[in-house]
């Protein structure tokens, strides 16, 4: 299966704040040059999953007339750290997370092996759906996390991989960026390498 994975648009909070899976609104100047970018690139007729938090539902509304929301691609939740700046949670506190990549629940909410557990369900049952309707292709918009942990999946790794590999290193996944996994060939083992394009 071919996947072309979308990060939503820019969202309404301020350089610095950890949101997580705060249902955050997007500017309209934001939407609409996330749109006329995507618009003329995306392929035709290929059915749309997202997100439903309104910075990627927005987006993924003005892309297609149907699209089907998951709460399974939401970004992860970071618990009482939400909407507080980076920089104003506890030197200790994320240590601990920084120690425990797979497991620590950040601000007491989710951690990313449980953030991974549920991305790769997702990721299993578009593959039966997929199958089962005679297609070979879709589009996600989400989240940067969900992003990185989709491409994990998609190179074949389980949860527990997929959550250090996702965890271990600064996403480079700019607002409105696609991903595009490419057809893996039904080979559990071929490893692909993601091809991102900047879109905005």
């Amino acid at each position: 299966m071919r996947l072309t994975l979308i990060r939503h648009p820019q969202p309404e909070v301020a350089p610095g704040v950890c949101y997580g899976r705060t249902d955050l609104a997007v500017a309209a100047h934001h939407l609409e040059q996330a749109v006329a970018a995507l618009l003329p690139v995306l392929p035709a007729g290929v059915p749309l999953f997202s997100s439903p938090l309104q910075r990627c539902a927005a987006l993924a509304l003005r892309l297609t007339p149907a699209p089907v929301f998951d709460a399974r691609l939401v970004e992860m939740d970071f618990g009482s750290w939400e909407m507080h700046a980076w920089d104003s949670i506890a030197r200790a506190s994320v240590d601990a997370w920084a120690a425990d990549l797979a497991n620590y629940r950040p601000g007491g909410g989710e951690s990313v092996l449980q953030m991974a557990e549920r991305v790769a369900t997702f990721y299993a049952d578009l593959q039966r759906q997929l199958a089962g309707d005679g297609a070979a292709e879709a589009i996600v918009v989400c989240h940067a996390g969900t992003m990185r942990l989709l491409a994990a999946r998609h190179a074949g790794l389980a949860p527990l991989a997929m959550a250090l590999q996702a965890a271990g290193a600064p996403h480079q996944l700019p607002y409105g960026q696609t991903l595009v996994l490419p057809h893996r060939d039904g080979d559990e083992g071929n490893r692909h390498a993601p091809v991102p394009r900047d879109t905005v």
